[in-house]
Order: structure tokens, then C-alpha cells, then sequence
């Protein structure tokens, strides 16, 4: 197998494990919508969602709340064509048997579309999915699945995306010399292969790649050994990153500090200082705009007296996914999950209101890279931590476009 191919086939590997470090924060039955709707008098869209809750895994509750509030939002604001919109949920328990459960669920009842969810048991879930015609819209990406099957729709480009955009991001905010701190696993090691793309991409010397023990708890030593000799350190350790954070505060070390969205979050900053924590002025990477920026404003209002976290990555991608969703089925003569999906595949091009770029699943849109090729939108974000809240890195910032650097490394 040459090099190129190596690569390719990495990438589409490390997204199962890699995409617990992109969504932070703390989720099989199926069970009914919550919301009343008897002022809706059309027919009721019928969608499901699932997320593993009450597990040791990587819980993430507020996918389902999430779901939840859009649905209320949505039928409180005349509905889906006239019709209640009615979100299924199902827990599949970061177990794979059940996220197969849940699939078998969803065609038991005849849903639409599963929209922005969360399972790392893409593997299992989605040949059903397919076999049955169901479209997956917006999943969180934690699945490699997710950027390969057919009738998968993904609203964002994942750890590709987000890691090269962000070795670009670190290079351009002047970091010199770089050193990234991920666990010694596989899957981890490929994140830091994109890191390193974004890096030399921008100009910049490859970053020095310092591997943590999945069971170490103090981490005082990778903080020494990141901070020593570099001007910059990336954090890739998803939400276990407040243990470096942690020991990087005793040191007193002034080394700029970043990561990707969902890795140093305005909660650390909050508990190091808020706004004189060490993590202001942190290099985050992220999918879609702060959620402080106005295009967020009926999550943020939605979200008002409940336990979402908005600036949550896997629950702003299921209000992504949820506006996709009705965007897409708004121009449908006839709802059903095939005109649904043909809809999908032939749009030129869906308007998040902000969220994302114009978003179309077009052929001649994907990414040509084998594993990686329902990946369409190459878009991120470039943000800091400010005032003890995510913001966007610079006034009048935009999405950033890396699918040349993508696409250079599948041809290299």
C-alpha cells in the first residue's frame, strides 16, 4: 500500500475515536415527542434522534434536549408545512448493539430521517439506515461511516476539516514552534497527521508530537515537555484536556495555549480565571460561528431554562441538522424519505441562516478523498477564548475553506 493511500485510509479509520475529542460537554428506548402540537393540523413530520445518555462513555445528553427544543421551536413557529414536526429518541447507550436497536426502531416507525445524532457505531446503524432508504442527516461526525455512506448528509467536515484548518489558524497567529498533546493512540496519531498538514500548509515547522498514556492522570510531565522549547501548545485530548489544563496552571507557564472547539471551553476558562485565566486568548478551531454571534439566536433562545450547552459542538450540529432538515422538506411536494433524500443529493445549495456556508451533498461537491467522500463542506471556524467566552478570533472573520489542502494531501 503506498503512502497516499496509507493516508487516505487513516483518516476514514481514526473518526470513530477522534470525534469524542471535537464535542464537549457531558443521552435503547425510543420514546415520543414532548411537545404538544393539537394547533398544528397538518400531517406530522416524524424524525429520530439518538445519543447515548447515562453512560460512563461519552455521554451527551444535550443532543436529545437539543432535539427536543427544536421541535418545540419549530411547532410553536407554524410547524413543517403546516404539520408538527415529531422527534423520536432513543439512548443507544455508546453501545453498538443498541445503536443497531435504535436503527431498527427508526424503520419500525417509519421516520423521515435520523437528524443530528450522535453514536460511534456508524458501522452498524447506517447499512440499515441505507437498506431502508433513511437519510442521516448531520450526525456529529464521531463515526467514519458518517463520511462514506450514501445516505449520510453531514453538515460539517469533521476531524479532517477542523484540525488542518486549526495547524493553519496556530501558524498564522504567529506560533513558531509547536508542540501537540494527544493520547498515544492510533486514531489520535492521524488527528496529529492533519495537524501537521495544517501546519506546513501555512508555512510552519512540523509540530512536535508529544503522546499522553490513556491512563495517566497527572500530567505534569507533558506539560514540561510541551512547553519547553515552544511558543505554542495544541491540547488534543477532548474533554479530559482539563487535566493538562490543569497541570499547565501549576506550572505558571505563559506558552500560548490551543485546540479545536470542545477541548478548552469557556467552563475551564471560568474555573482558571475567567478572564484572566491563562486560556485567554486561546487558538480555538471550530465548525460554525461562536454562539455569541447573532445567527445563533433562536438556539440561544430555544435553549433558555434548559440544561443545553450551546456552545456544545455536538449540539450546535443538531440544530444545524434540524435546520437542514426542514430547509430540505419545506420543497418537497410529497414527504418521504426518498424525495427526501433525492432533495438532498440535487439542492444547489441549502441556506443555514449563517450556521454554515451554503451546504449541498452534489457529486461534484465531495471531497475526493476515498473514505472521506460525503465529506462537502471543508469549512471552519477560526475563534479565541476572550472575556471567558468563545468568540471569534478577529472582527469580521468568516468560514475558512481547507479543501485545497485536503485535496493536496490525497493527491501527495
Amino acid at each position: 500500500m503506498n503512502d497516499s493511500r496509507r493516508r487516505r485510509t487513516a483518516a476514514a479509520s481514526c473518526l470513530a475515536v477522534t470525534g469524542v475529542l471535537l464535542a464537549a460537554g457531558c443521552g435503547g428506548e425510543a420514546t415520543g415527542s414532548s411537545t404538544e402540537t393539537s394547533s398544528l393540523k397538518g400531517a406530522p413530520v416524524k424524525v429520530m434522534v439518538w445519543t447515548p445518555e447515562d453512560t460512563q462513555g461519552s455521554a451527551q445528553p444535550g443532543v436529545r434536549l437539543t432535539a427536543q427544543a427544536y421541535e418545540k421551536w419549530i411547532n410553536a413557529n407554524g410547524g413543517i408545512k403546516g404539520g408538527p414536526l415529531k422527534v423520536l429518541t432513543c439512548n443507544e447507550k455508546n453501545d453498538p448493539d443498541e445503536a443497531e436497536k435504535c436503527a431498527q426502531q427508526a424503520v419500525a416507525e417509519k421516520v423521515i430521517a435520523v437528524v443530528g445524532s450522535y453514536s460511534l457505531a456508524g458501522d452498524r446503524y447506517m447499512p440499515i439506515l441505507e437498506k431502508a432508504g433513511i437519510p442521516y442527516i448531520g450526525g456529529t461526525g464521531v463515526s467514519a461511516a458518517e463520511f462514506s455512506n450514501p445516505l449520510s448528509f453531514p453538515v460539517n467536515g469533521g476531524t479532517p476539516a477542523v484540525f488542518a484548518a486549526h495547524g493553519q489558524q496556530l501558524v498564522e497567529e504567529g506560533c513558531k514552534k509547536i508542540s501537540g498533546v494527544r493520547y498515544d493512540v492510533a486514531a489520535a496519531e492521524t488527528v496529529a497527521r492533519f495537524l501537521a498538514l495544517g501546519v506546513t500548509s501555512a508555512g510552519g515547522a512540523a509540530p512536535k508530537d508529544l503522546k499522553v498514556p490513556v491512563t495517566a492522570t497527572d500530567l505534569a510531565p507533558q506539560v514540561a515537555a510541551a512547553t519547553k522549547g515552544s511558543d505554542c501548545v495544541d491540547v488534543i485530548l477532548g474533554t479530559h484536556s482539563d487535566l493538562f489544563v490543569k497541570a499547565y496552571v501549576q506550572s505558571g507557564s505563559k506558552t500560548k495555549v490551543g485546540s479545536v472547539v470542545g477541548n478548552l471551553t469557556p467552563e475551564l476558562a471560568e474555573t482558571t480565571g475567567g478572564s484572566a485565566s491563562p486560556l485567554e486568548g486561546a487558538t480555538i478551531t471550530g465548525y460554525y460561528p461562536p454562539t455569541t454571534d447573532p445567527v445563533w439566536k433562536d438556539f440561544v433562545k430555544a435553549a433558555q431554562g434548559t440544561d443545553i450547552d450551546t456552545s456544545n459542538g455536538a449540539n450546535g450540529t443538531a440544530w444545524v441538522a434540524f435546520k437542514v432538515f426542514t430547509a430540505a422538506v419545506e420543497k418537497l411536494p410529497t414527504i418521504s424519505s426518498k424525495a427526501l433524500v433525492e432533495e438532498l443529493n440535487t439542492t444547489s445549495g441549502i441556506d443555514t441562516g449563517g450556521l454554515t456556508p451554503s451546504l449541498t451533498w452534489k457529486e461534484s461537491t465531495a471531497l475526493p478523498i476515498e473514505g472521506l467522500n460525503r465529506i462537502h463542506n471543508t469549512t471552519a471556524t477560526e475563534l479565541t477564548i476572550r472575556g471567558g467566552k468563545i468568540e471569534w478570533a478577529k472582527e469580521g472573520s468568516t468560514f475558512v475553506d481547507v479543501r485545497k489542502v485536503l485535496t493536496a494531501m490525497s493527491a501527495g
